[in-house]
């Protein structure tokens, strides 16, 4: 028997219209959305590959509600159609994308922003400057996310790293593939000088049969590669897979793995299971990765080394969205969870966890060993202290990132990870990436 158990509101996956959209949980004992538009029938998408305890047990961590600061709109349209922030919105933000070209070395065939299509440009010294701006009049500082495209295309990248520095950003962290990182050596350490904290690395696996699926060509060398550069230089690396049903869903043990064996120049791991919006070639009518069977294939995969008790919804966001464990490295090489079962993260607002991740994705080229002759004598000692254990530590974290068959407006107003855009302000990731059946965005040019 079919049970609602609560409304919200949704879009069309073909118009983009906003619809209204029930929580059902159906007779498999999985919770799915189910939604109708008057034109173009009724949808329906698995959100919770679980029971329904589990599901509320999930959302029952309290989160701060904020107020974005300075917004720019009023809702008219209704939600998504106002961002930039609208004044309905319930956090102020924490991570910012500035996408500096949508030009970019690959093609992947899922690529969310469909980088090297149309007409390829770059934003100007000019333009960022004034993004920068516009975010220290809304909020800032915010982490900022340099994205493309890719990035690193861009010869003036280290310039504009210094620019944000020196107009008051302490957190600049790079979305790449890794190409260039791996091929010209001392480039790490030119982005490191520039002030780069963290190399945010696409890695969907640890063999190039998965890179052929997922980026068109074999690219595991040059992942390997990247990371030792970036090692080298002291920026810290953030694995970042994106898992694909009946594609990589069987290497998330090994990426975790391979992980742990490089720290404390590898940070963490990133997981995205596929969302179906921009250049995806997927069937978003398939199979879908929830967060329950992504900590399944955690568990599994890792011997129970790392336990899906040890999760919980992550930072400020809506519970839904993510989930995110801490783990710390013994003397015996063995790792143990930092939060105890059932307690919800640590990050409740914006500000907690724009803060944990700077301290926790970045890296430091200082080291320290505990003096032989006693305790620790002075602060700074015992600041080096902590910041050895800290290199002991490992995040593993993941974003359920919506598209338009499971996007929810609940969830939506919580977002804290906007995409810059000059036109609009700070819209949320998932609005602003955003895609119909055809491909067409609803906010993205």
């Amino acid at each position: 028997m079919r049970i609602l158990i609560d409304k919200t509101r949704s879009v069309c996956p073909v118009c983009l219209k906003t619809i209204e959209a029930e929580r059902i949980l159906d007779d498999d004992d999985k919770i799915y959305m189910q939604k109708k538009c008057e034109e173009h029938g009724s949808f329906r998408t698995l959100i919770w590959e679980d029971n329904l305890t589990s599901y509320y047990r999930w959302g029952m961590q309290k989160k701060k509600q904020e107020t974005p600061v300075n917004p720019e709109k009023t809702l008219q349209k209704g939600c998504p159609g106002d961002c930039g922030l609208c004044t309905e919105h319930l956090s102020k933000g924490c991570c910012m994308l500035l996408e500096l070209t949508n030009r970019c070395n690959l093609r992947c065939p899922v690529c969310f922003a469909s980088a090297g299509e149309k007409s390829l440009k770059d934003l100007s010294l000019e333009e960022i400057g004034q993004q920068y701006d516009f975010l220290m009049n809304h909020g800032g500082p915010f982490n900022i996310q340099l994205s493309g495209g890719e990035p690193t295309m861009r010869d003036d990248l280290p310039e504009i790293i210094r620019m944000g520095r020196e107009k008051g950003f302490t957190f600049f962290q790079l979305n790449t593939n890794g190409i260039r990182l791996a091929r010209e050596e001392a480039y790490a350490a030119e982005l490191k000088a520039a002030g780069l904290n963290t190399v945010f690395l696409q890695f969907d696996g640890v063999t190039d049969e998965v890179y052929q699926i997922l980026r068109g060509q074999a690219l595991m060398e040059e992942k390997q590669s990247a990371i030792c550069n970036c090692g080298a230089a002291g920026l810290g690396v953030v694995l970042v897979p994106v898992i694909a049903p009946g594609i990589n869903e069987n290497q998330v043990g090994d990426i975790l793995k391979f992980a742990m064996e490089r720290m404390p120049e590898v940070r963490g791991v990133h997981f995205q299971p596929i969302s179906y919006f921009g250049r995806c070639s997927l069937d978003p009518q398939g199979d879908r990765i929830t967060i329950p069977r992504m900590l399944r294939l955690i568990e599994e995969q890792t011997g129970g080394q790392m336990k899906a008790e040890d999760f919980a919804g992550g930072g400020a966001e809506n519970p839904y969205c993510s989930f995110h464990a801490s783990y710390m490295q013994g003397e015996s090489g063995a790792f143990r969870a930092l939060r105890k079962k059932n307690t919800c993260c640590c990050c409740t607002g914006s500000d907690d966890s724009r803060e944990f991740v700077a301290k926790q994705w970045s890296g430091e080229e200082t080291r320290f060993e505990m003096p032989e002759d006693g305790p620790l004598s002075d602060t700074s000692e015992l600041d080096a202290f902590l910041e050895q254990a800290r290199k002991r530590t490992f995040a593993v974290s993941g974003m359920i990132f919506q598209d338009a068959c499971n996007f929810d407006i609940d969830r939506i107003r919580r977002c804290y990870i906007c995409e810059m855009d000059t036109d609009y302000g700070m819209v949320p990731f998932c609005a602003y990436n955003l895609t119909n059946r055809k491909g067409e965005y609803l906010y993205r040019k």
